[in-house]
Formats: C-alpha cells, sequence, structure tokens
C-alpha cells in the first residue's frame, strides 16, 4: 500500500511550503487510494511553541488536507509525536552500535566550534574530523558508563559513494568523503532528525517521502542508514523550493509565509490549494483551476518539477477572485458575515443582496467591509474629493429633484425600471455624457465606482434609494448656497 506522510515541527506556524509538501503527500496517497499519516518531529526540544500541534491541525483540517493517521487521530502504528517514542530510537541505535555503525563521541561544543573556525580559515568544509571514531569499544564504554556526556555519531564509510534514486531529480551521486559522521543522537538523550525520520519511515511502513529539496544533501546518511539496518528504503522525491520574485527563498522576511497569514487575510482554502498545487506540478496543459477532486485525479511525480516555484502573490489574489465569485449567495454569506457591522440588525435576505453586489469585485474576503459600508450606515459621506465633485454639477442639480419627483407616482420600482428613470430624465434635460450617472452613484454610495446600478438600486431597496437621493438634494442645496467646497 502506498503511504505518504507529512512530518513538521512543531514551531508555531505552519509554512504554505509545509502545506505544498503536506498537499503532494495527499494528493499523491489519495490518487493510489493509499495513507496519509501526520507525524510530529519534535526532537528539538529548544524550538517547540505550545500549540503549535494543535495549530498544525487546524490549518490542515482549514485546507482540506486531512490527515489519516497522526496525533488526536490514532492509528496502528503510533505514536505519532516522536518525543514519544525515545525508547524506540534508542533500542535501534544500540544496534547499530552493535553492529559497528555507530560509536560515542566525547569532543565539547567548544572543540567543536573551534575545529569548524579553523576549517573556515583554511577553506576547508566545516565537518566533524572523526576525532572519537578510533576509541576503543572497551574505552568508549567505560567514559559513557562514567556519565561522560557524550552523542552518537554515524560512522560513514570513508570511501566511495553513495547513491540516492531520486522520483524527480533522478540519481543523485555523493562521494563519501563529503560526508560528515552525522550525529544520531544527542547529549540530552534526543534523536536527531537523521535517525527519528529513519526509523519511523520503517517502523510506520512509509512507502515514499516526499518531502522539500533542503532534505536532498541529508538524504545519503538516510541511505546509509537503511543499509545499516538492513530495511528496504522508501522511494524518495524532493521537492523543489518556493521563491519569492527575486529568486531568493520564500521567507517571513519578505512577506507572509504562514498558512494562517492568508486564511487571515481573506483567502479561501480552496484557491491557497489550487494556487499551491501548480507551483512546482503542472497538468500538462494550460488549465488554471482545479477543485480538489481534480488534483487527486490528476496529480503525478512525473509532473513535478526539479526549478524552483515563483510564488506570485498577485497570480493567488487572481485565483481568490475567482472562487470568491464562485460561491452561491448562503456560501458568500456564511463565509463573510463576521466582516460586516451590526450584521445581527438586519434582515439576512438584505445581506445577502448587499454581499450579491459585491461578490465579483472580491479579490478576498476582507474586501468585503469596505466594498459594503453604504449598505450598513445611515447617512454617507459625501465630502470625498470625488463624490463632492459630481454631486455639485448642474446635472445633478436638476437630475435630484426630478429623480424625486418620479419617484413618488410609484409605488414599486426595481433596479432597471430606475435605470430607465433615470435615462429618461436625462434625454429631457438634454444632458450628455455620464455627470448625471456618476450623480446618482454617488448619491447612493457616496463613491464614484462600484457595482452595475440597477443591482445596487434592487440591493439598497427602494426606501433606502430615495432616502439618499433626499440626503444628496439636501447637501447639495446647502453647499451651493454657503458656498462652501
Amino acid at each position: 500500500m502506498i503511504r505518504t506522510r507529512f512530518a513538521p515541527s512543531p514551531t508555531g506556524f505552519l509554512h504554505v511550503g509545509g502545506l505544498r509538501t503536506a498537499l503532494y503527500n495527499y494528493l499523491f496517497a489519495r490518487k493510489h487510494q493509499g495513507r496519509f499519516i501526520l507525524r510530529i518531529e519534535d526532537t528539538d526540544q529548544s524550538r517547540q511553541v505550545p500549540g503549535a500541534v494543535e495549530n498544525l491541525l487546524d490549518a490542515l483540517q482549514w485546507a482540506g488536507v486531512q490527515p489519516d493517521e497522526g496525533p488526536a487521530l490514532g492509528g496502528d502504528f503510533g505514536p505519532y509525536i516522536q518525543s514519544q517514542r525515545l525508547s524506540i530510537y534508542r533500542e535501534q541505535l544500540n544496534v547499530l552500535i552493535q553492529k559497528g555503525h555507530a560509536y560515542p563521541c566525547f569532543c565539547s561544543s567548544a572543540r567543536l566550534e573551534e575545529l569548524k573556525r579553523w576549517q573556515v580559515a583554511h577553506h576547508q568544509q566545516p565537518r566533524y574530523d572523526n576525532r572519537c571514531r578510533s576509541l576503543s569499544p572497551v574505552e568508549a564504554q567505560a567514559r559513557c558508563a562514567d556519565g561522560e556526556a557524550h552523542v552518537i555519531r554515524l560512522k560513514v564509510p570513508t570511501e566511495g559513494e553513495v547513491i540516492v534514486n531520486d522520483l524527480i531529480r533522478g540519481t543523485v551521486p555523493f562521494p563519501c568523503s563529503q560526508l560528515d559522521d552525522q550525529v544520531l543522537l544527542k547529549s540530552d538523550g534526543y534523536p536527531t532528525y537523521h535517525l527519528a525520520n529513519v526509523v519511523d519511515d520503517h517502523l510506520m511502513q512509509i512507502s515514499h517521502v516526499i518531502r522539500g529539496e533542503e532534505w536532498l544533501p541529508s538524504t545519503p546518511k538516510h541511505v546509509l542508514l537503511y543499509q545499516f539496518f538492513g530495511w528496504e528504503p522508501p522511494q524518495f522525491a524532493h521537492l523543489s523550493l518556493l521563491l519569492n520574485p527575486d529568486k531568493s527563498k520564500l521567507s517571513k522576511r519578505q512577506g507572509d509565509v504562514a498558512v494562517e497569514d492568508y486564511r487571515r487575510a481573506g483567502f479561501l482554502p480552496a484557491a491557497l490549494i489550487n494556487f499551491l498545487a501548480l507551483l512546482g506540478w503542472n497538468p500538462g496543459d494550460d488549465r488554471e483551476i482545479f477543485s480538489m477532486a481534480d488534483l487527486i485525479n490528476e496529480f503525478s511525480l512525473e509532473r513535478v518539477g526539479k526549478s524552483g516555484a515563483i510564488f506570485n502573490i498577485d497570480k493567488l489574489r487572481w485565483m481568490n477572485g475567482y472562487y470568491i465569485r464562485m460561491l452561491d449567495d448562503e456560501q458568500l454569506y456564511q463565509l463573510c458575515r463576521d466582516q460586516l457591522p451590526a450584521v445581527s440588525t438586519l434582515p439576512v435576505e438584505k445581506i445577502k443582496k448587499a454581499l450579491k453586489v459585491v461578490q465579483d469585485s472580491l479579490i478576498t474576503l476582507n474586501d468585503v467591509s469596505a466594498k459594503t459600508s453604504y449598505f450598513f450606515v445611515d447617512k454617507l459621506d459625501y465630502t470625498q474629493s470625488k463624490t463632492n465633485e459630481w454631486l455639485k454639477t448642474p446635472e445633478a442639480k436638476v437630475i435630484f429633484p426630478a429623480l424625486l419627483a418620479r419617484l413618488e407616482t410609484v409605488t414599486t420600482i426595481d433596479g432597471h425600471s430606475f435605470v430607465e428613470m433615470i435615462r429618461t430624465l436625462i434625454n429631457a434635460a438634454g444632458f450628455k455624457g455620464k455627470a448625471p450617472w456618476m450623480a446618482v452613484r454617488c448619491a447612493l454610495t457616496g463613491e464614484a465606482h462600484g457595482p452595475e446600478l440597477h443591482l445596487l438600486v434592487d440591493a439598497l431597496g427602494q426606501t433606502m434609494v430615495r432616502q439618499r437621493i433626499e440626503h444628496a438634494l439636501h447637501y447639495v442645496n446647502e453647499h451651493t448656497a454657503t458656498g462652501q467646497s
């Protein structure tokens, strides 16, 4: 069975690059009727953030990338948090030591720092010099028994090369001379990522390790561990980095990188997932819109590229606008209701009409408040320069009284008949150009730009339309009489 995993560290937030990695693992597993596992790699205790695991689970659920097994989910291969598996790592590490593939290292941090400085000064690649590798087993065991601080290191072959077969990058050779004796167990008793992830991937029967390319240089050490344990390694696939437009690595210094940032900014999970899926994978044609079901059906590692993918926020914004436009009235209302003022005092149907009017202009859900503000106030502010300018045109002074008089003669009116009413009045007055239309728009919204007039009128309702034309006429007369600008 295909079994994939997403194994983040609980450092506080889910990076969008991490979500893409989780997504590709999820899609590959679903495509092949497999299982997708969430595992928390918390062996670096100094980097833990309280609540991070819960935040990760919440972010994945929001995005629709739901694990089959993991913390709080259960499964047959737990525990799924590495700090709860320390005895397992110790047992497997003892196997390596007994086979002669690992050894204790007693070098202090001060010595290692001095070694690194010397190597850098002499233009050498910083790496451990294998000083403790030559200690006899008897001496090493005695020093461990005396309680001397130590770590356990992997004994890497000094000759030859390690071959990594990658489903995306092909065959990648690594000379053993470039690999150092990696720490497997730290002095605090916690394993490093390298030991823990290999042991866990084997015991959890992971078939495919799909992760970021930053782990590719470590993979030969993992391949060695599989060889030393006598285990069949999984298949590896290393994903390209997400990049800023300037080709630098996507980082917090240059903008939002957390899934929660985009969630708070009003992006829809379907849009973010669609966008991230196309950052590194392509369907082989020009299609850009994919539902999760589409992605599951079409995804393949063969179409995942090697090159870094540019995180184009403008493309994400375009895609999010598309998904907002696809929402039905009820979906839009449920997503936006908390963004609107005084929602509880207005009829739901009126709110839905207001949202429908602005729906096509929304890029994110956070645009709703500003786009619909004129629906939820009793009186508008007409002092904006453009609004003030259009309201004080000669056309406005003629159209407003005529429009109010005509409105008194009808019992009901909808958006289209209101527009025809204005057109009739404009023709009767002999006006040309857009001035009368802009004056009416500004009277109804306080803004010079917005949705189509007939939609606006239908959403506001006849009573509010009349009140706003009256208010605008009063504003025009007052400011004309006083000579105010």
